[in-house]
């Protein structure tokens, strides 16, 4: 865990638990077995190296007699439970009035169901372990509260043809990911588009992006990749996303059209 400061959250929190967990005369098996959970795991939150969920901090502050001075900490816990990156960009989904976003080589994250997106952080390399998955798959999904806002900001979005037949984590995977675009678009909580690939002229080819408007007017850009993350706040650099975006707009099918397409994918290659 590189986030600094989730790892001093999670200190204090462990050191916390530690000192209650003494003074109740228990070893760590003791009070993981008395809250449904294994010594191992207590020990673990106790060092800071795996953050708790609510029901064991709940669960520790009334075996333990606290009072509710464990369980207030869950509140702490969920500031720093996923990564920082994610906690940042979040943060400016939650703000902006308008988001786009053109994704090349997978459905952009705010649109993946998540076993998509588990199979997505499953296939890296260096490998994550199950924690680091499962903090991660919960911290994407945890964004996609931008789309029950209100007001509801504007969202569209641009897909790649190539990511509507890549079959991650097999056809079955991608069927339901492909049928809740579909869900997303016919509800019209976003404007999906589809690039398709005989598209001969493409203002895409350098990659995905994304665009955010800010309630002030402001236009922040996001750019990633590999495992590098760039927020683009030079308003001359967010301007020229902007024009390539609503180019890259103009050369995909249009909603409806896209919605047509993935529908075929759907029927004929899953």
């Amino acid at each position: 865990m590189e986030d600094e400061e989730a790892k001093a959250v999670l200190r204090a929190v462990g050191r916390q638990i530690k000192l209650w967990r003494e003074a109740a005369g228990m070893t760590q098996p003791e009070l993981g077995e008395a809250i449904g959970y294994g010594g191992e795991m207590v020990s673990s939150v106790e060092r800071g190296r795996r953050i708790p969920k609510p029901d064991f901090l709940d669960k520790a502050d009334d075996v333990l007699g606290a009072h509710g001075k464990i369980a207030v900490m869950k509140e702490d816990v969920e500031e720093v439970r996923y990564p920082k990156k994610v906690r940042d960009l979040a943060k400016l989904e939650g703000e902006a009035v308008e988001l786009g976003a053109y994704a090349s080589h997978h459905i952009h994250g705010l649109l993946q169901t998540p076993e998509y997106t588990r199979e997505l952080y499953a296939m890296r390399r260096p490998t994550y372990t199950d924690d680091e998955i499962d903090r991660l798959v919960a911290a994407r999904m945890a964004r996609k509260a931008v789309f029950e806002r209100t007001p509801r900001p504007q969202l569209t979005f641009v897909q790649e043809e190539v990511t509507l037949r890549r079959p991650i984590g097999g056809r079955m995977v991608l069927r339901r990911q492909l049928e809740h675009l579909l869900e997303i678009g016919r509800s019209r909580r976003a404007v999906i588009q589809v690039m398709p690939t005989d598209c001969e002229d493409h203002a895409g080819m350098g990659g995905s992006l994304q665009l955010l408007k800010l309630q002030d007017g402001k236009t922040l850009g996001h750019l990633e990749v590999q495992f590098l993350s760039r927020l683009i706040t030079d308003p001359r650099e967010a301007q020229t996303l902007e024009i390539n975006y609503g180019m890259i707009r103009a050369q995909a099918l249009t909603p409806q059209e896209s919605l047509a397409f993935i529908e075929k994918v759907v029927e004929f290659e899953t």
